[in-house]
Formats: structure tokens, sequence, C-alpha cells
């Protein structure tokens, strides 16, 4: 999305399309103008990558709470196999062993997954914007060094 161009402010001239017909205050205008826009708009994607990574982090720690409650579940499931197992030596413990593997597998599952989201989350910084900015001003010191 691209703004109008401004128009000239009240008493200003306006800036000649070609910057070699410029005078330098009207350059330095336009290069305020430009840094000023430049920066906003850098700040506007950092915060909004910080907050894609943010959402991801929260996914990833709701997965491996997740991850957590089935393994309790697969935990509480195995101590009743054993139990099933010791007191009555019949098919029922087997049934409640593989209960147990399927809880297990899963907590492993969603351990996975919420450790993929996790990493990807990590580390918090606008890496994306970070470079941008790096990129800005390197052009910038090229621009300056002609």
């Amino acid at each position: 999305m691209t703004a109008p161009p401004e128009q000239p402010r009240a008493g200003a001239t306006a800036v000649p399309a070609d910057p070699a017909d410029a005078s330098t205050g009207q350059l330095v205008g336009r290069l305020t103008e430009q840094i000023s826009t430049l920066v906003r708009n850098e700040a506007q994607l950092a915060q909004a990558e910080v907050t894609q990574k943010a959402k991801r982090l929260g996914i990833g720690a709701g997965l491996f709470g997740g991850a957590g409650l089935f393994a309790f579940f697969g935990l509480a499931t195995l101590i009743t196999t054993a139990v099933l197992a010791l007191a009555l030596v019949l098919p029922a413990w087997l049934a409640a062993l593989i209960v147990t593997v399927v809880l297990f597998a899963i907590a492993g599952v969603l351990a996975l997954v919420g450790k993929k989201d996790v990493e990807k989350a990590s580390p918090p910084l606008p890496t994306e914007a970070i470079a941008g900015v790096q990129a800005d001003i390197a052009t910038v010191k090229h621009g300056i060094a002609r």
C-alpha cells in the first residue's frame, strides 16, 4: 500500500522530480521525510514479526501442556496396569497396557509438534525487520559514498 504523494506545505517549494535540479535544502527535506517514513515502516514490521512469533510460542507451550497431560494419564494407566497385572493375571491387564501405549504415543507426538513450534518462534527477535534495517543502512551508506 503506497501513500499518495504529499502536497507541498504552504510557502514551501515543490522538490523537482530530478534530484540534480533540487537545492540542497530540498534534498535534505526529502531525505528527512524518507528516513522518517522508513523508520516508521520498519517499526511496524518489527511489531508484526514479534506478534507472530509470540503467537507461535504460545501455541507451542500449549502443545507441551497437552503432552504433559497425556503423559500424566499414561502414567496413571500404567499404574493401573501394574495393579491389574499383579492382582489378577487376566487378559484385562493387556488391554490396560495397550491403552497406556496409545496415551504415551499421543504424548510423544504432541511433544514433538510443540517443540517444533517453539523452535520456530525462537529467538523472539524481529530478525526480518533487523535485516531490513541493516539493508537500508547499507543502501544509505552506499548512496552517501558516491
